[in-house]
């Protein structure tokens, strides 16, 4: 999988591949709308990418400090634009 539109796509899929990370995979489910199963992929994970989405997951829930602790933690500024924009930008990262 190499483009947005693919992932995007992805989606009308019954699970993630297996050979995705836990942050792409953490995206994937959010974007089925599946929160808590995404938190879960990267709440035990402590590398800066993971954090990263943990920040933005945080963010989707609404709880702004807990958000900015994670971006703190993944060395990134809090993100000013929207939440599609962001998970948009974070999927383009990862892939």
């Amino acid at each position: 999988m190499k483009t947005l539109t693919e992932f995007k796509n992805s989606l009308a899929q019954a699970a993630p591949q297996n050979t995705w990370s836990a942050p792409l995979k953490a995206l994937w489910y959010d974007g089925k709308g599946d929160w808590r199963t995404a938190h879960d992929l990267v709440d035990q994970l402590s590398d800066r990418t993971s954090a990263h989405v943990h920040a933005y997951l945080h963010r989707v829930e609404g709880d702004l400090w807990n958000a900015n602790y994670w971006y703190d933690r993944a060395k990134q500024p809090p993100y000013v634009g929207s939440l599609d924009h962001e998970w948009e930008e974070l999927v383009i990262s990862l892939l």
